[in-house]
């Protein structure tokens, strides 16, 4: 088989394009097949998302991945690891620290939902454990103490009511 472009050169690459019919309905009926086979330089010269390596196996690979970003126009991949939104919701999870700020558009729902926060809390690598504040677990205890009550577990809302107390009686010791 020749290339379509030249007409000399043997076709040593096949693309094949489904698009929708906008005119059709939906469906594989409205789908339309556009196939073009081109030599390796004239594959080069229309900007195919084509990369000559020696393993055949790589360059379907390249091909797939540039499609799927092609396929896409909104599609944004990170400049330092090369993932899009699409590598991140199939593998769950994130190729390198600058994805956060990358997709933090299409992320910060799901963070907020797993975390509780947008934002990191907690120690960090080389640092010392932080001491835990008095405060925050004596008010925890009470909002979980109040949810208790209305939920008239009252098993539950007697061990949080004795936690609460014994960390009041701590805390008014170490003061």
């Amino acid at each position: 088989m020749k290339c379509d472009l030249c007409e000399q050169q043997p076709a040593v690459i096949h693309v094949t394009e489904l698009r929708e019919d906008p005119e059709a309905p939906p469906g594989p009926a409205g789908t339309i097949v556009e196939e073009q086979h081109l030599c390796q330089s004239c594959a080069k010269g229309i900007d195919l998302p084509y990369v000559a390596v020696e393993s055949p196996m790589v360059d379907i690979w390249k091909l797939l991945q540039s499609g799927a970003a092609k396929s896409d126009p909104g599609a944004v991949a990170c400049p330092d690891c090369g993932w899009t939104l699409a590598d991140v919701r199939s593998k769950g999870r994130l190729g390198c620290p600058r994805d956060y700020e990358v997709f933090s558009g299409h992320i910060e729902d799901l963070l907020e939902r797993i975390h509780g926060a947008t934002e990191h809390r907690g120690r960090r690598p080389g640092q010392a454990e932080p001491e835990p504040d008095p405060h925050a677990e004596l008010n925890g205890l009470r909002e979980q103490l109040a949810d208790a009550i209305l939920a008239e577990e009252y098993e539950r809302a007697a061990e949080l009511r004795d936690r609460l107390h014994a960390l009041e009686r701590d805390a008014g010791q170490k003061a």
